[in-house]
């Protein structure tokens, strides 16, 4: 992605391997402070996923990869490595899908930092990808809702739901983004509306339980959201509030597209009834950068993600093409080879 830092403008990848140690940008400053985090251990790249420095399910995937390529790198048992990664964070399939894919890479006989590095590549190509079917959603002049971030952040580059905004914006489009503030980590307000500034795309942010006063307007035309972990029903986890505004477009009949890649969808799962929900820390919703924001005898719960039903979805963007809730079991095998294909890194010499 391209990011104006002091005046000066920088192409940066989300997370990258450097010289032994996983790099990547601290989403935790943003848009605050434009700084870059270094991991040089596994329990060290573990923790930049529980902690968010690195958000959003493609991302996570890659930062996980990297942390095997890592543990290599270090002399480590990458069997345990992976095991201790798995254990990060439960919701998104992007996560558990990478390490099982570059640790068959390298039992073909791939070197971990070349079957990680292959992965991080393929994740942009099937984000460009998204971007080409995605971008013929987008019309002149149209409203979009989006929530939480799914931009070139939550990938490692270029991102899904941002994929398509910078493919019609390039291709000469005029439109409006409606940014919802995601609470309680504020992905919205904070990391989506840094990128779509960057990208100098309309926009405005909205308080999350605004977006039922502009559906409810007709001031959108289209919400268009990522995801972590798709079932093979079309029941889709995402980020916390996602249901509700899913449940309110339909309610109001404006169309509602998840953006996603092939790798986020997990096809050993009939339905959403399955999906694990990560429940946080109550403390990121009773406290806001060390203050707090409600009294200290009143106890909070915390899931950090939702699960709406297919039969809310209008459509799915991948980088297999748009596709109907209908059609993912017919997807089928194409899917399925798309998400467990060996990497194809070059083995090491």
């Amino acid at each position: 992605m391209r990011v104006r830092v002091d005046g000066e403008v920088r192409d940066v990848r989300t997370v990258w391997l450097d010289d032994g140690i996983v790099k990547l940008i601290d989403q935790r400053a943003l848009p605050f402070e434009f700084r870059i985090h270094e991991a040089r251990t596994v329990e060290e790249v573990a923790e930049a996923i529980e902690d968010m420095v690195v958000r959003g399910a493609p991302a996570i995937g890659a930062t996980a990869a990297y942390g095997l390529a890592l543990a290599a790198i270090n002399g480590d048992d990458v069997k345990a490595a992976a095991d201790r990664l798995r254990r990060t964070r439960p919701t998104g399939h992007d996560l558990f899908h990478a390490i099982d894919v570059v640790l068959r890479g390298i039992r073909a006989g791939s070197s971990p930092t070349d079957a990680a590095e292959s992965y991080a590549k393929d994740d942009i190509a099937r984000c460009r990808a998204i971007g080409r079917h995605g971008a013929k959603l987008i019309k002149n002049r149209a409203r979009i809702l989006t929530h939480c971030n799914a931009g070139a952040l939550a990938a490692v580059d270029y991102g899904t739901v941002m994929a398509p905004l910078r493919v019609a914006k390039d291709a000469g489009r005029r439109f409006f983004v409606y940014v919802s503030e995601t609470r309680p980590r504020f992905q919205g307000s904070r990391l989506t509306a840094w990128e779509l500034a960057q990208e100098g795309i309309e926009h405005a942010i909205i308080a999350d339980g605004a977006s039922g006063h502009f559906l409810s307007r007709g001031e959108v035309d289209l919400v268009l959201v990522g995801a972590d972990r798709i079932a093979a029903n079309g029941d889709t986890a995402n980020k916390i509030g996602t249901y509700e505004k899913a449940v309110v477009a339909k309610e109001n009949g404006v169309p509602f597209y998840v953006a996603a890649p092939t790798s986020t969808f997990d096809l050993s799962l009939a339905s959403g009834a399955k999906i694990p929900i990560e429940e946080r820390s109550p403390q990121e919703i009773l406290h806001l950068e060390g203050r707090p924001t409600a009294p200290k005898e009143s106890p909070a719960r915390n899931p950090a993600f939702d699960v709406t039903p297919a039969r809310y979805i209008t459509g799915f963007v991948t980088d297999a093409g748009i596709l109907r809730p209908s059609q993912l079991r017919a997807l089928g095998t194409t899917a399925a080879r798309r998400r467990t294909s060996p990497t194809k890194a070059r083995k090491k010499r």
